[in-house]
């Protein structure tokens, strides 16, 4: 196979599946929303297609299965309930298996028979998987099949007349590729055959979806003719023709299986789904897209059809009545209930407003090969550090090449911008996996939870993308489990039985912070004192000095947990700790605020790419260090430093900002000068001021995280090789040390100390 149609295939395989998750979920949100179901249907076509053209049939059946109970749901013969739903969801993780089992693979052995027959037993007993045989049931269809309305449902209109109309079912030895061999078969058939009808249709049928086999329906030739000419055609397996002219005539008479094998299931609701009259007007283009490859009908079911009003920007999973909370939905929410759906008024907008939109975004999007994007990135390193290698030459008086050092500068900065922005990608990509993942939690624990997305729009680097997806999925396992109480507890302290999870993201010039918040009952900060004297992390003097909101960081020491019980889902102190150490090694930070009864709230402040940097030097004696310029508010002189409950702080609108001498945070052993340079950092990073000996200059640099034992030395972050050669470490302000004095000069400050001489006048 195609390596590269391979690669094709399993991206848009994933990104299908999480787009139906997430219109599954605004299904079960609101039954009524005839968009949400247009479009799981759209969406599972183009699945089911992909996995039987590049012939998965185990997952292709999954995919049958469920379109099967769905399009029972879609005309009303089975209601949306928490079961059902729960049976959809099972064949979604069932066909993530298979894919992930084929990405690893190249194959899949993995048996679906058994979620295939619960699915089928629900469409067939109305949800009573429990005591239903489907295989049993199977054989009854084939044994009662009614071929004259199936011939009233398949046969073109002007040919129902026709003197003999011959129903043959037809069984294909087919490959991998069972649509390129079913579309050969079908260009083969002699001219003098006239197929009046074709059930699944012919475009189903050359898209590979079918099972053992298809129905095709011959106008004016007897069976016996049918079956000789269609017998020894390319790949034909089996050929079973039935007369079904009286059939027809008598509007309905039946044939039984005796007389001809009926189309199998798959064959029976593919036909079925055509010939509804409320069957998707695109469904035979969908399946035109799909051709003969599985990569190419994924490809054009994307362009046309990317993204939908399921992205599930809002997913509510609940544990009673789904009664109407009042929560607001738009094209861009959904919400899971475990009850009777019950319509909470979401909207959404108009499907051709939403299929201009994806046009539009499809022209506008590009894939590339990540690996060529790596090492594109990995030369324009090279590029920057060569580009200050020449301008520090010229700086100490080779002048010469200066015309040359500008153009190379112009190229390489629009190159560098060029290939940062090429890296950036939404948030969306890790976001939409979240609203599935919360609603099972919550109907794991019985808990009702509307989930909300914000901001998923926003940009950043794929390598930031690629590690934040882990640490996001703790924060909100923490939430679900720890912060969203049970519903009959919340209503006892006056809130709504349904708990809300924001997730959302902004961006503040270089840094992008991912906020999640929930109204769950809090962080206790007293546990949280008792667990980490426990655990033996702080003694509890130091613990009774320090205010609650320094107490919670405590919760993302390893280990650390003030969950007495341990769950499936938390309870083992595992999780925080990740975050904090992934997110750290993003140059990033992790905060937590809380107001117990009320929720907490989890920031995430992430640089918006990395590597490449601009930073400001500072000097330290004869040594020097960069600071990241993203991280600076101000740069000042010595004399704006002033004690202040006995620490020395600089004062600005009315906040102080504790001094961190560096040459004692980093240990240089040398007399401290009576001047200097103050940087003061901005408050939403950390509320301090660097002192140095002076600034110098501030150029681009490439970052080289530290590695090995060096990875966790506080204050440092990693290192940058600059124009003359020598290596500069980089500061880590969020992890220098500050003083003793300065923690308690924050804890104890009161604007009303400052004199009026204290605001800086130069502001």
């Amino acid at each position: 196979m195609d390596e590269e149609l391979y690669q094709a295939f399993i991206t848009e395989s994933e990104e299908s599946i999480t787009q139906l998750n997430n219109s599954l979920l605004s299904l079960e949100s609101n039954p009524d929303d005839t968009e949400a179901i247009d479009d799981i249907f759209r969406q599972a076509h183009t699945l089911k297609g992909n996995f039987g053209a590049m012939g998965f049939d185990n997952a292709a059946t999954v995919a049958h299965a469920v379109e099967d109970l769905l399009d029972e749901i879609r005309h009303e013969r089975l209601d949306v309930t928490a079961e059902r739903m729960d049976l959809v969801f099972d064949g979604m993780d069932l066909i993530v298996d298979i894919l992930h089992d084929i990405e690893e693979n190249g194959e899949s052995t993995i048996d679906p028979s058994d979620t295939v027959e619960e699915i089928r037993a629900a469409v067939e007993d109305g949800g009573d998987a429990g005591n239903s045989n489907p295989a049993a049931s199977d054989e009854a269809d084939r044994e009662s099949v009614d071929l004259g309305s199936l011939a009233a449902d398949c046969v073109d209109a002007d040919a129902l007349d026709a003197t003999t109309l011959t129903h043959a079912h037809v069984e294909l030895d087919a490959g991998q590729m069972k649509g390129v061999d079913a579309g050969i078969f079908l260009s083969s058939i002699p001219e003098d055959l006239d197929v009046v009808g074709a059930n699944p249709t012919r475009d189903a049928i050359e898209d590979g979806e079918f099972g053992d086999g298809f129905d095709l329906f011959v106008a004016e030739r007897d069976a016996a003719v049918v079956e000789s000419e269609l017998d020894g055609l390319w790949k034909v397996s089996a050929v079973e023709t039935t007369d079904v002219s009286d059939a027809l005539a008598a509007g309905g008479a039946t044939a039984t299986a005796s007389d001809v094998p009926a189309a199998d299931s798959d064959a029976d609701a593919e036909g079925d789904a055509s010939a509804s009259d409320e069957t998707e007007p695109s469904a035979d283009a969908d399946a035109d897209a799909a051709g003969g490859t599985g990569a190419d009908a994924a490809t054009d079911e994307q362009a046309g059809d990317d993204g939908s009003e399921g992205d599930a920007d809002e997913a509510e999973s609940t544990d009673g009545d789904g009664e109407d909370d009042g929560s607001e939905g738009d094209a861009d929410e959904a919400e899971s209930t475990d009850g009777d759906g019950e319509d909470d008024g979401s909207e959404g907008d108009g499907a051709e407003q939403k299929k201009e939109a994806r046009s539009i975004s499809a022209v506008k999007s590009v894939r590339v090969d990540v690996d060529q994007l790596d090492e594109l990135h990995e030369l324009v390193e090279q590029l920057v550090t060569s580009r200050i290698k020449l301008r520090n030459a010229i700086d100490v008086g080779q002048t010469t090449a200066l015309d040359t050092l500008d153009e190379l500068d112009k190229i390489s900065s629009n190159l560098q911008n060029t290939v940062m922005d090429m890296r950036l990608i939404p948030l969306k990509k890790v976001f939409d996996k979240f609203p599935r993942l919360v609603r099972d939690l919550a109907r794991e624990q019985d808990k009702r939870v509307s989930f909300k997305v914000e901001g998923a729009d926003i940009e950043l680097d794929r390598t930031i993308l690629d590690e934040i997806s882990d640490p996001l999925m703790h924060v909100l396992r923490n939430a679900v489990d720890h912060g969203i109480e049970d519903p009959d507890v919340r209503e006892a302290n006056g809130k709504s039985r349904t708990g809300t999870i924001r997730l959302s993201a902004r961006r503040q010039h270089d840094t992008v912070i991912v906020t999640v918040e929930d109204d769950g009952s809090g962080i206790d900060a007293d546990a949280v004192r008792e667990k980490a004297i426990d655990k033996g992390v702080a003694t509890r003097e130091e613990l009774d000095q320090m205010p609650d909101s320094e107490v919670y960081d405590y919760i993302f020491h390893p280990g650390f947990s003030t969950n007495d019980e341990i769950t499936d889902v938390s309870g083992r102190g595992v999780g925080m700790d990740v975050v904090k150490t992934t997110v750290e090694s993003l140059d990033g930070s992790v905060s937590v605020e809380s107001d117990p009864g009320e929720g907490s709230t989890f920031n995430i402040r992430l640089p918006v790419s990395v590597a490449i940097i601009k930073v400001l030097f500072v000097q330290v004696e004869d040594r020097e260090f960069g600071v990241p310029i993203k991280y600076i508010d101000e740069i000042s002189r010595r004399d704006r430093v002033q004690t202040v409950n006995g620490a020395e702080v600089i004062v600005h609108e009315e906040t102080i900002f504790p001094l961190i001498r560096l040459r004692e945070a980093l240990e240089i052993d040398s007399p401290e000068p009576d001047d200097g340079m103050v940087v003061r950092i901005r408050p939403d990073d950390r509320q301090v001021a660097l002192h140095c000996d002076g600034v110098t200059k501030q150029e681009e640099v490439v970052v080289t995280p530290l590695q090995g034992p060096l990875s966790g030395v506080g204050g440092l972050s990693g290192t940058a090789v600059i124009g003359d050669g020598n290596v500069i470490p980089i500061l880590d302000v969020s992890t220098l040390q500050l003083p003793a004095d300065g923690e308690q000069a924050m804890r104890e400050f009161d604007p009303s100390q400052l004199p009026d001489t204290a605001e800086e006048a130069a502001d």
